[in-house]
This record gives structure tokens, C-alpha cells and sequence, in this order.
């Protein structure tokens, strides 16, 4: 099994790395397969609603969603993982997710995700509710833990002394593996959900 982690902070070995390593670890015992990409460094354009996904099956501008794409789609968990800013995660992630789940048309059902939030003081509950909405439209289980995602630092390397939060991570962890490995199970034995026609509508018809 495999486990795609982003980590959105800026900051390659910052604090948010240190509450992905604590989830890392657990993987690796399980025998977990575990890709990292960091894109919180790097330059990273919102979507322009161009559609040329649709019609190329890849996002027009060809950066590090394209390059995410793939693993993403023979992955099965993602997790996602930030530093908070006013309340709400890095600005060059969440540019990051909305064209990575809106370029892609492989189907994410029953792909276990996880959001993971890093603050100073406040902030992570709004932005762990803004992660999780990735998921919850695209038909993927969200994996919670003994509390909310999170772990507090401010300087680089502070996380490591917030012992619950590190050990949220661990158990969040533990529950994705139970989850995917149900999840794998419950596949083989009754397949996928059976879908209705996609219906869309709006607010005048």
C-alpha cells in the first residue's frame, strides 16, 4: 500500500515536516510505502477555469501538480499537511490542491485523506475543516485522529516538544493503515459503491 504526503509549509524541515516524520514512521512499520513532496517553496499558479484538463487529461500549466498526479492516483491515502496563516492554509497549497483534484479525473473513491495542521496558538481548527473539503467532494474517507490534526510550534524544531500533538500523528496514522486495509478488503469482497449518474445543478435550474 502507498500513502502520498504534501507538505504545504515553505519550510522543508519546519514544523509541519515534523508532524508528517512522526506519521512517516508508523507507515514505515506497517510497511507502508510513503512518497513526500514539498511544494510549500515552490512557485505555484491558481486555477484560470481554462478546461484544458478536460480535454488533455493534465493541468496547462505543467509544474509540480503534474508531477503529483500520478502518484496521487496509484496512491491509497493522501495526506495533506500545512502551516496556518490568518486562519487558513498556505496560500501556494491550497493553489496546489485545487488544481490537483480538479485536473485529475482518475477516481478517488474510497482514497483515504487526511489533513494536518501546524500553528503557533490559533487557526488550525478552520484550517483543517478548509483541507478536509478536498475530500469530502471526491467521495474519499477522511481519517481522524484522537483529536483534532494538529501540533503547535512557532520556531523551526518547537513541534517536537508538543507530545500530544506528535502523538495525534502517530494515531492518525495507525487509523489511516486500519482504514485503507479495510478499505482493500471491503474492495476485493464487494467492490466500489455502486455511482448514480453524476446530476449538476445550481441555484436557478
Amino acid at each position: 500500500m502507498k500513502v502520498l504526503m504534501i507538505n504545504g509549509s515553505p519550510h522543508s524541515e519546519g514544523n509541519t515536516a515534523i508532524a508528517l516524520r512522526e506519521m512517516a514512521q508508523i507507515f514505515a512499520q506497517e510497511g507502508i510505502e510513503v512518497k513526500t513532496i514539498h511544494i510549500g517553496d515552490q512557485s505555484v499558479r491558481g486555477c484560470i477555469a481554462c478546461n484544458y484538463c478536460a480535454k488533455n487529461g493534465r493541468c496547462v500549466f505543467d509544474d509540480a501538480v503534474n508531477q503529483a498526479a500520478p502518484e496521487f492516483e496509484t496512491a491509497d491515502g493522501l495526506v495533506v499537511a500545512s502551516p496556518v496563516y490568518y486562519a487558513s492554509a498556505n496560500a501556494t497549497l491550497i493553489a496546489f490542491l485545487d488544481r490537483l483534484f480538479y485536473s485529475t479525473s482518475f477516481d478517488k473513491t474510497m482514497k483515504v485523506g487526511a489533513s494536518v495542521v501546524c500553528a503557533r496558538r490559533g487557526g488550525c481548527s478552520a484550517t483543517f475543516d478548509e483541507l478536509n473539503k478536498y475530500f469530502t467532494i471526491s467521495n474519499m474517507p477522511v481519517a481522524s485522529s484522537q483529536y483534532w490534526n494538529s501540533i503547535h510550534g512557532r520556531t523551526p524544531g518547537e513541534a517536537e516538544f508538543d507530545d500530544e500533538g506528535r502523538q495525534t500523528m502517530r494515531t492518525l496514522a495507525r487509523n489511516m493503515i486500519f482504514l485503507m486495509k479495510s478499505i482493500s478488503l471491503g474492495k476485493e469482497k464487494f467492490g466500489l459503491p455502486e455511482k448514480e449518474e453524476h446530476i449538476t445543478t445550481h441555484f436557478i435550474r
